[in-house]
């Protein structure tokens, strides 16, 4: 199964990412926001991160992670290759495995300068999120 497509949009990113559920879905959507800002094949799961969030409907917490995902790699230097997501009433947990972004030896893509509420949607029933990311 895929985990994230490109969708064609005139100025930012926007991505729709799968799963069987959508704690794999919103893993997949941290998955497309790291690997769009770093080739992911060079990153090494040698460190592990937990991350924690919690937000009133499933779009906040959907904002709410990926925007703290984008702080850990912004402030931090973290870049992420392996998630795993589960929700805990109005919280989602992650578990991520990565390292810390080596400009010498990982190749950079793009740079995300941050997450969009525009336009932005979780559906339990396909089950899939779709988010735009600006850059």
């Amino acid at each position: 199964m895929r985990r994230y497509d490109l969708i064609d949009h005139t100025a930012d990113l926007m991505v729709k990412a799968y799963g069987g559920t959508l704690e794999e879905c919103f893993a997949n959507a941290g998955y497309a926001l790291f690997d769009q800002t770093v080739d992911l094949s060079g990153i090494r799961p040698v460190k592990t991160f937990e991350i924690t969030v919690s937000g009133d409907g499933p779009e906040d917490r959907l904002y709410s992670f990926l925007s703290e995902l984008l702080f850990l790699e912004d402030c931090d230097g973290v870049v992420l290759c392996d998630l795993a997501v589960r929700f805990d009433g109005g919280r989602v947990i992650c578990t991520g495995k990565g390292e810390n972004l080596d400009r010498e030896r990982h190749r950079i893509r793009s740079e995300i300068k941050a997450v969009t509420f525009h336009m932005m949607s979780v559906d339990a029933v396909e089950p899939s999120v779709t988010v735009i990311f600006d850059v």
